[in-house]
């Protein structure tokens, strides 16, 4: 149904079109691991379709035929491995920008009207932001399967079960990611005497030769144990990160540094007791071009009531080619 202000309607439609960039880089620019993303050219949209196909860093020795010849030898051209790409699903996101009769009454002017829905514009964008992040964290699986499939699935804790990317964990052992617990390494929780040596374990298992982890988002407590094994002339922090607002430290160990980001503490999602180990060479975000926080469709007007709607929508997938590259760790 058409709403019977149209200087109203594309208002709503301006304001929102107006931030998109904004929101865009809001979500990136408040998230450690979508700005590493960004920072590395891994921020990718996607033209079309609802699945996304991920060519794979993988060396399957089983069907591996480079080999050395000589004349008229025959050379082996039997396709490479059968696993080539994971496959992620778009997952789509939306939020209402409401104005009631009686509101657009009373901010009747122009200005009045632009003010008010750029504030309604706003915390529409804060709440999508938001639940992106907190999805950005998990395995996928809430919402009936409807949620981003996160770090928690990527990273997994019980990484020889389940289906990542559509791959069998079980069956292909390449795509197992590291998981360790501080308890399974040391015999004992996570201290800051001990948390270094875990830590370069850790990172260690997933080098491959200069490829090595990058990034480590860190929980509270992962964070303040990590802080509190440091001298004070060990605490360096990364620039970067320090001037996008986040709480970084820097890590040398397993053959090369990282960052130790916080991401925990109030509004964080980063489990309280979990390090993620990121080798973010791997590690993709691919927001849909179409649909990276913008209007949805046109007005929504129920019939019974003196309101307008209009939705703010973002559709994507965080993908990943090299799962085996990251790990995990627990400071239990």
């Amino acid at each position: 149904m058409a709403f019977a202000n149209s200087a109203i309607s594309d208002i709503i439609a301006t304001t929102i079109e107006s931030r998109t960039k904004s929101a865009q880089d809001n979500l990136t620019n408040n998230n450690a691991l979508l700005l590493r993303l960004k920072e590395r050219g891994n921020v990718k949209t996607i033209s079309g379709g609802s699945t996304i196909l991920q060519e794979l860093f993988y060396n399957d020795p089983a069907t591996n035929y480079a080999s050395s010849y000589s004349g008229y030898e025959t050379i082996n051209i039997s396709p490479d491995s059968p696993i080539s790409a994971a496959q992620f699903n778009l997952k789509h996101y939306a939020d209402a920008v409401t104005i009631s009769g009686p509101e657009m009454l009373a901010n009747s002017g122009k200005e009045a009207m632009i003010e008010l829905l750029a504030t309604r514009v706003e915390i529409a964008e804060a709440r999508l932001n938001n639940k992106i992040d907190i999805d950005l964290h998990g395995d996928g699986t809430g919402n009936a399967g409807k949620n981003l499939v996160g770090l928690a699935a990527m990273i997994s804790t019980s990484p020889s079960t389940g289906t990542y990317g559509g791959i069998d964990r079980a069956t292909w052992t390449f795509w197992r990611n590291g998981a360790y617990t501080s308890t399974g390494l040391t015999s004992a929780a996570a201290t800051a005497a001990n948390i270094q040596n875990s830590m370069n374990t850790v990172a260690l298992s997933v080098v491959r030769g200069t490829d090595h982890v990058d990034l480590i988002y860190a929980g509270s407590t992962a964070y303040s144990l990590y802080l509190a094994s440091l001298q004070a002339i060990q605490r360096i922090t990364d620039d970067k990160l320090g001037a996008a607002g986040f709480s970084a430290l820097k890590f040398y160990g397993g053959a090369g540094s990282a960052d130790v980001v916080l991401g925990g503490g109030i509004g964080g999602n980063q489990t309280a007791t979990r390090m993620d180990f990121i080798n973010t060479k791997y590690v993709y975000f691919r927001p849909h071009k179409d649909r990276n926080f913008v209007p949805i469709g046109g007005d929504r007007q129920a019939v019974n009531q003196d309101a307008i709607v209009r939705l703010m929508g973002f559709s994507g997938a965080l993908t990943c080619s090299g799962a085996q590259f990251n790990a995990t760790f627990s400071t239990t």
